[in-house]
């Protein structure tokens, strides 16, 4: 059985602070679906605001500064990655398309001769 790490928000500061970007990530989604009465501009700049203000406030936190630095580190591991090239990709899926097909036709044989065996031989049914 393996053990995780379960990373928690640490004081009561930060679980503050996560809780309030939330709340104005939130607020912003919220006022732009119910202030349907206002021009566009308004909505936008009010879904806007909220985003910008949450991610704002999610930045100086510790969790949020964590966070940044994960999506940092993903993006670095990203780069590293070697992509396959468009013949490699080709050709693979392909091969998947083949096999699919061969195991619906094998499917299809095992299923009919499971009909035929217990409707026709073990049932007696025609």
């Amino acid at each position: 059985m393996s053990t995780q790490n379960i990373e928690t928000v640490g004081s009561k500061a930060a679980s503050a602070l996560v809780v309030l970007a939330v709340a104005a990530v939130l607020a912003g989604v919220l006022g732009f679906s119910f202030l349907t009465d206002q021009p566009m501009l308004n909505r936008v700049g009010i879904l806007i605001g909220g985003l910008l203000l949450g991610l704002g406030i999610a930045w100086f936190s510790p969790p949020g500064k964590q966070f940044l630095g994960f999506a940092r580190e993903s993006y670095d591991e990203t780069r590293r990655v070697v992509w396959p090239s468009r013949k490699e990709t080709v050709n693979m899926t392909g091969i998947v398309f083949a096999l699919v097909v061969a195991m619906a036709l094998f499917l299809f044989v095992v299923d009919k001769l499971l009909e035929w065996g217990l409707y026709d031989l073990l049932l007696g049914w025609k």
